[in-house]
């Protein structure tokens, strides 16, 4: 999904860098070297304590309303002690001493921190009892071993930001600057879940949202940008990377608006029709849809199935379309379906309506193979007006239907607008179509 989007690191696992390697089990040496380093120094200590002491310690802690922590029973230990059951085999985790820590440290969100995480919790587990790190480890390890300068993280992490600054301390290394993000919630307020399976960013995709409405998106939500101005108009990838500023991260919690995402999408269609390259990209991703889609209905007609995939139909289509879509793949959804083939749901009471009349499907069509422009809507209906008069039927009417005939829809666009959108030959062939149904029936 990174890649789709369109966020490339630097370096990694796929394409190398220098402070490989980057899976976390290809660095275990590293990580048991760095805990050795703690055991020696005192920083750090073996527990045996057993699953079964330790569950007896939650619910002992669950049946007097307080919040669990380890006792730290196992600091104290005297060498010779933790010798003998090293020496048997006793399986055992490392963790790390917790000291009262009470300095604050600089948030660059939010500012001065003070937290004593010595008072709240037991000495957290580094090492687990099958050789792999824990998050408190292998993120503090990494960090410095990849010289990162700057950890940005989601809020949920602050409280333990005190814990990873007394490992850096116990390293005896410089900590990085830390800034932590508020999080994104649903629109009632309540936290996102990953059961909500419609907002992981796989669901926008399959949905058809570009990758650049969706880093809109995210971004209007986050922090960091100029919010005014993502209200306005959506940014490309590197007009983002130019604009973001930490200084403008803010504190505030991001109630989730699903609804911005269309609009972003909207803005991208638009920006990919202003450009003559990406212009016929979208033309063709555009055609490949609608074969896609009705393939089977196209072969039907072979002249309309040549005039509707043709670049410039499709271009006007798609200038008509981007007003009233956010993402392409409503272009082939049931009301635009007339677009792009003859309508196929029944249009029997059209045909009963007219089949009283056939002879104004003749008229209509010969007014519209006299026609020498198709950009107004204003001239087509003045015609129309001027045939339904002179064939003595009531104009309303006579659109209801001939929508109706045109595209199978109730309701929709004017008639006038559908024969400019259509174009002649399209026209004329739904019109046809209709005539020879209503001299069949």
């Amino acid at each position: 999904m990174l890649t789709w989007a369109g966020l490339k690191p630097d370096e990694g696992p796929t394409i190398g860098g220098q402070y490989g390697p980057y899976i976390q089990s290809e660095r275990m040496k590293l990580y048991q070297d760095m805990v050795q380093v703690l055991l020696q120094n005192g920083s750090a200590y073996h527990c045996f304590c057993s699953p079964k002491r330790l569950e007896l310690l939650r619910k002992e802690a669950a049946r007097r309303g307080e919040v669990h922590k380890y006792d730290n029973k196992c600091r104290h230990l005297s060498g010779s002690e933790v010798e003998e059951k090293l020496s048997n085999q006793t399986p055992s985790v490392v963790r790390f001493k917790l000291d009262h820590y009470t300095e604050s440290w600089e948030d660059l969100v939010y500012g001065p921190i003070t937290y004593d995480v010595a008072s709240i919790e037991g000495d957290p587990i580094l090492l687990k009892s099958d050789g792999f790190p824990t998050y408190h480890l292998a993120n503090v390890v990494d960090d410095h071993h990849m010289e990162i300068s700057h950890i940005l993280r989601g809020e949920e992490w602050q409280a333990s930001t005190t814990k990873h600054i007394l490992l850096y301390k116990a390293f005896g290394w410089a900590p990085p600057k830390f800034a932590h993000l508020p999080l994104m919630l649903n629109r009632d307020g309540t936290k996102l879940s990953k059961r909500q399976g419609d907002i992981h960013v796989e669901c926008f995709k399959d949905k058809g949202y570009y990758p650049e409405a969706v880093l809109n998106f995210i971004t209007y939500l986050g922090g960091g940008f100029p919010h005014s101005g993502l209200q306005v108009g959506g940014f490309t990838l590197q007009e983002l990377v130019d604009k973001f500023s930490l200084s403008s991260l803010s504190t505030h919690s991001a109630k989730i608006d699903v609804e911005m995402i269309d609009v972003y999408n909207r803005q991208h269609l638009v920006r990919l029709l202003q450009s003559e390259t990406t212009r016929r990209a979208l033309i063709e991703e555009t055609r490949h849809l609608v074969r896609e889609t009705f393939a089977h209905k196209m072969l039907e007609n072979i002249d309309l199935q040549n005039y509707t995939l043709s670049n410039e139909y499709i271009g006007k289509v798609l200038h008509w379309a981007v007003v009233r879509i956010h993402r392409l793949q409503e272009l082939v959804e049931t009301q635009f379906e007339f677009v792009w083939v003859i309508p196929s749901r029944d249009i029997t009471q059209a045909l009963q309506y007219l089949h009283s009349n056939p002879e104004i499907i003749l008229q209509t069509i010969s007014l519209v193979e006299a026609m020498d422009d198709f950009s107004s809507f204003q001239l087509i209906t003045k015609q129309l007006k001027k045939l339904a008069k002179t064939e003595d039927v009531k104009f309303s009417t006579f659109m209801k239907y001939l929508r109706k005939a045109l595209s199978g829809l109730d309701e929709g666009p004017s008639v006038a607008e559908m024969i400019c959108l259509l174009g002649q030959e399209s026209t004329v062939l739904r019109l046809r179509h209709t005539y020879e149904l209503l001299t069949q029936s």
